[in-house]
């Protein structure tokens, strides 16, 4: 999940206001506003033309010196900045789209924003990839507009700056001293995946490519037989082959300082144009988990010195790599030794973030008693509702974003070849037939329920599942279903509840913020190894 920088909080409320207000009020008229792409980009452009809008006073008193440098949406609180948006299939330089500010907007039309200054900046996103990655390499952007409203008329914004690509094996300055001067030691012994799946080929019907890195650990050598344990990490949703480099270099210091043990790590890119396809044999996406066991996995097996059995492969994922960790191991336990599952998506449908699926007439807005679904807290304080996520992510594109992105691992394909939603963008109402689907294929508590006779022996001791009390996303609910299934079956499982951990601080302990994964590594090596003397160094 990309987190953005918080704005006034003048705007909240108004998404849910704005639909009975639109059956009593007079039309309001519309407020188009004027995007012109600069005359000094060099050729034509298209993509979705977002138009963000904020508070003035608020965003500068959220900067050191009052300068806002931009104008975006922070998904933990959806309501706080204005988004309009329409499709632009070509811009030429010069040329001018006018985009209507009350129609495709949320938390609601621009007419209803109370008189005031307000700062505005519009942003082609032109890679259609803003609701999994926010603005990026390709995306032209204008310079930040003040505005004040009431207006006769709205400021032309100039789009005149292209953003370019993110430099290679670039930590954030914010990064430990340590890591950064790591970075080119943990380059030398990282080589990148690019491997085309035939399965995923024959789907898609052109060349499908595998990506991620490889980090030996820094002892290896080619020519030896000694042989390593292999972690398979995958992450979250908002993630990608460009941001692993900070988990690589991580691994790599850890593990030349011995406060993790010598293995070799695989940090896969489960990053696809509809957000994360979690490695789920998908009728929309494709068979990636079948991609991943039969064709990557003996492909990497045969070109490092890899240990090549279920007692030496382990898997270690957080949040959708939670998910996606949990599902392999549980869909393919002859292949793994054991998976490390951290503040997973939902892994019981009684509870997909506070939504029950199973229930006749759910509805992913609102509860039975008819209160909001709550989506996202903080310290007890609920941040965004699941409605209000969902209106934002729709606005932001039709591509990418989270809950679009899982209609495209869990639903059948509709008629129209793509994905059938799970519920009503609308009105919030489950759609039954769709939820079943979901239920019978992707459901990982039911699926254990149903098949835990024939799971057993393969599973059995392998699933390790790890979650915050006070996650952000509510997912210590599903965590908690999931436990008291598996331990109705009597399975060897260990699902444990950190006490107050959310899902951003769930891996850290005093000034370690990765000491949870070097415990966990730690517990992989004694199953892989379990006469080494090798020990983790005392605390």
């Amino acid at each position: 999940m990309l987190l953005r920088r918080p704005v006034a909080a003048a705007l909240l409320g108004l998404a849910l206001v704005a639909g009975a207000q639109a059956r009593t009020d007079a039309p309001a008229a519309h407020h188009y506003v004027q995007v012109q792409l600069g005359g000094a980009q060099k050729a034509p452009v298209g993509g979705r033309l977002l138009l963000f809008v904020t508070s003035a006073a608020a965003a500068k008193a959220e900067t050191k010196d009052g300068k806002v440098e931009e104008v975006d949406v922070n998904p933990l609180q959806p309501d706080q900045t204005l988004v309009a948006a329409r499709e632009v299939a070509r811009l030429a330089p010069g040329e001018t789209a006018i985009l209507d500010a009350d129609d495709i907007a949320f938390p609601g039309p621009l007419a209803k924003l109370p008189p005031g200054d307000y700062l505005v900046q519009a942003v082609l996103d032109a890679n259609h990839n803003y609701n999994y990655s926010g603005r990026g390499p390709g995306d032209v952007v204008s310079e930040v507009t003040p505005l004040h409203l009431p207006a006769a008329s709205l400021p032309t914004l100039q789009l005149t700056k292209t953003l370019p690509a993110r430099e290679a094996w670039t930590l954030p300055p914010s990064a430990p001293k340590e890591m950064r001067d790591a970075v080119a030691g943990a380059r030398e012994h990282a080589q990148a995946i690019d491997f085309v799946s035939p399965a995923l080929s024959a789907f898609w019907g052109r060349p499908i490519h595998m990506r991620g890195w490889v980090l030996l650990p820094p002892d290896y050598d080619a020519k030896k037989a000694e042989r390593y344990p292999v972690v398979y990490y995958t992450h979250g949703f908002g993630g990608g082959g460009d941001r692993l480099y900070g988990p690589i270099v991580n691994s790599y210091v850890a593990t030349g300082k011995g406060e993790m043990p010598p293995m070799i790590w695989v940090f896969l890119d489960e990053s696809s144009p509809t957000g994360t396809h979690e490695f789920a044999d998908s009728v929309n996406n494709g068979p990636w988990g079948k991609a991943l066991t039969e064709e990557l996995i003996p492909s990497l097996e045969k070109q490092y010195r890899m240990d090549g059995k279920p007692q030496g492969r382990f898997l270690n994922g957080h949040s959708s790599g939670g998910w996606a960790t949990l599902w392999l191991q549980t869909r393919y336990p002859k292949v793994f030794g054991g998976t490390w599952s951290t503040s997973p998506d939902p892994s019981d449908f009684h509870d997909f973030t506070g939504v029950d699926l199973y229930l006749s007439n759910a509805n992913a807005y609102r509860k039975p008693d008819g209160s909001a679904n709550p989506l996202i807290r903080d310290k007890g304080k609920v941040l965004a509702t699941f409605e209000q996520y969902a209106k934002l992510e729709r606005v932001l594109g039709e591509y990418g974003g989270q809950l679009a992105s899982f209609d495209w691992v869990f639903s059948p394909r509709g008629a129209d070849g793509r994905p059938q939603p799970m519920f009503d963008r609308d009105t919030g109402a489950v759609d039954p037939a769709v939820a079943a689907y979901w239920i019978e294929h992707y459901d990982i508590a039911h699926r254990l329920q149903q098949e835990w006779p024939a799971l057993k022996p393969d599973l059995d001791g392998k699933i390790h599942l790890i979650v915050g009390t006070a996650d952000t996303f509510y997912l210590d609910g599903a965590a908690h279903r999931l436990k008291a299934v598996l331990d109705g079956l009597h399975a060897k499982a260990e699902v444990r509840f950190i006490p107050d951990r959310t899902h951003f601080d769930l891996y850290v302990q005093g000034d370690d913020r990765w000491a949870l994964l070097k415990q966990i590594t730690w517990e992989m090596y004694g199953i892989a190894r379990p006469g080494s003397k090798l020990k983790p160094p005392a605390k």
